[in-house]
């Protein structure tokens, strides 16, 4: 990892405890002579009611960092993610509360891991990005990379929506059903796992189609290939939404396709050395100890 010069700042809005943080991160930073770019919650932290001079849109935040900090819990992480697009620039996440399955340093290790990635002792997971396509007409109308989902479902009051869903050139499922959920490793401890679909190791090169409330019972979630190209069809009512990390998105028309497939980029995450990932799985979802 390079030398850290400059480091991003990205915060929770309304976080009492980013409050507290914020101003005192800032001059440990500005103690060590790393510059800071702050979004705009950030900035309000720093500089009180009128905010700080140096507040930034999130989308401008990582240009120019070595290192972007993350205060708040996954949703923040997932908005850095997407500010982050394609760079190669490491996410160091804090969890300020919250389930937190990616912001797993905790506030106590904030500095002495700040310290580690400084000294380049830090460890990094490389998370695998998913890419939509948006097809209509035979022409691309939208692209999106996701961390964790990318989800099709019904947009208003509707009846079940209709999804033919081939992986590569075979056909897998009409699907009728509320939804569909096609996600990552990353994201399948997010709502992939609501809706009833396995949790994958993190480095299990794969992607996981899970059906939301399907009429057919015995449709149940299907694991395929990291290089398998998925596409999904949409051939009901135009009461149809796609939603990227449950975040942004689009509507979708009748006869539109979605391609998806693993992305040749990955998002780089700070994980602490204590921590692994059945560590998480334990702390987050209360299973059992020894």
């Amino acid at each position: 990892m390079p030398i850290i010069k400059t480091v991003g700042i990205v915060s929770k809005p309304n976080s009492a405890a980013a409050g507290e943080i914020v101003p005192k991160l800032i001059d440990w930073l500005s103690y060590r002579d790393i510059g800071v770019r702050l979004d705009e919650n950030t900035a309000f932290y720093a500089g009180g009611p009128e905010g700080h001079p140096a507040a930034l849109t999130r989308a401008d935040v990582p240009e120019g960092c070595d290192l972007i900090i993350v205060l708040g819990g996954d949703g923040t992480l997932l908005s850095a993610a997407r500010a982050i697009g394609r760079r190669e620039i490491p996410l160091f996440p804090v969890n300020l509360g919250g389930l937190g399955f990616l912001t797993a340093i905790t506030v106590d290790e904030l500095y002495p891991e700040l310290e580690r990635a400084f000294a380049g002792e830090h460890r990094i997971a490389k998370r695998k990005l998913l890419n939509t396509e948006v097809v209509r007409g035979g022409k691309v109308v939208a692209t999106y990379d996701a961390l964790n989902d990318a989800v099709v479902t019904k947009s208003a009051i509707a009846r079940m929506i209709d999804l033919d869903t081939h992986v590569d050139d075979q056909f897998v499922c009409a699907y009728k059903a509320d939804g569909l959920i096609i996600s990552t490793p990353t994201g399948s401890t997010a709502y992939s796992l609501s809706a009833g679909g396995p949790i994958i190791f993190p480095s299990v090169p794969a992607i996981c189609i899970t059906p939301i409330c399907p009429h057919m019972l015995t449709n149940r979630p299907v694991i395929v290939p990291e290089t398998s190209v998925i596409r999904v069809l949409s051939h009901g009512p135009d009461s149809v939404f796609l939603t990227i990390d449950g975040q942004v998105g689009t509507p979708i028309q009748e006869g539109d396709t979605l391609v998806l497939h693993s992305s040749a980029f990955s998002l780089h995450l700070i994980r602490p050395p204590r921590m692994m990932f059945f560590d998480v799985l334990r702390q987050k979802l209360k299973w059992g100890e020894r």
